[in-house]
């Protein structure tokens, strides 16, 4: 069974590497190296990479139009959308490539380590994620709406709105949890399904598994994105449309 925690792979000084830590490099290069591939190389009428992210692109901000209220917004909501969904996608399909838990070295005599371990089924990373899309979306608030505005949302000399922005307050944390969790426990829980069924029979069983795992991928990425963008899209709604939404 895989193990909860990623492996060790070596240390720079105090500095731990960890199997999905090298695969969150990995990842990083392939993406900067794609986006400087399709810069470098566009096209008006679209062809190979190109034609498969532009119309991805398209789709995304599509969306992000239809759920964003205003052009400001939506310029400054779309690139973290965007960023995360490219991000988890390519590290949740390239953790189902051979090689992925299986090619590494034996730590002592029993214990095998994995070269290469998928990113997202590190609690690490998720946790991380999750935590720069609230801290993220909070920015774009305060960018957005005004420091005042802002405030607004959860701080009233009214009892009541003071009481229920507290309890927004709180809902921001769980945020974290949620998002984090989510990702983490789709991914992980798939890792294991595959690491089960590929030690009962190596060649054809696990097939399905990977078909099903590949849907995840998609599913998960689009799910932590859309999550992410309708987050944003509240916050940088200002507080009075709200208000005013809600008494009407």
């Amino acid at each position: 069974m895989a193990a909860f925690a990623p492996e060790l792979i070596t240390k720079i000084g105090s500095f731990p590497i960890t199997n999905t830590l090298l695969h969150t490099l990995l990842v990083d290069v392939l993406l900067v190296g794609m986006a400087m591939y399709v810069s470098k190389n566009l096209t008006s009428v679209p062809r190979s990479v190109q034609a498969v992210v532009e119309p991805l692109i398209e789709a995304l901000y599509s969306l992000t139009e239809s759920i964003a209220t205003s052009k400001k917004a939506i310029q400054k909501i779309f690139p973290f959308v965007m960023t995360f969904f490219l991000f988890i996608f390519a590290a949740n399909f390239t953790s189902l490539l051979p090689g992925f838990g299986s090619i590494g070295f034996f730590h002592g005599h029993e214990e095998f380590v994995p070269l290469l371990r998928g990113a997202t089924s590190d609690i690490n990373v998720t946790l991380a994620l999750a935590v720069i899309s609230v801290i993220a979306t909070h920015a774009l608030s305060i960018q957005v709406t005004g420091i005042q505005d802002y405030l607004g949302r959860y701080f009233s000399f009214n009892p009541i709105n003071l009481y229920v922005g507290l309890l927004e307050l709180v809902a921001e944390f769980t945020k974290v949890i949620s998002l984090s969790f989510r990702l983490f426990g789709n991914i992980f829980a798939g890792e294991i399904a595959l690491h089960t069924i590929s030690n009962l029979a190596a060649f054809i069983a696990p097939l399905p598994f990977l078909l099903l795992e590949s849907i995840v991928s998609i599913v998960q990425a689009l799910v932590f994105s859309v999550l992410t963008l309708v987050f944003m899209a509240v916050l940088t709604t200002p507080h009075h449309t709200h208000a005013e939404a809600e008494h009407n």
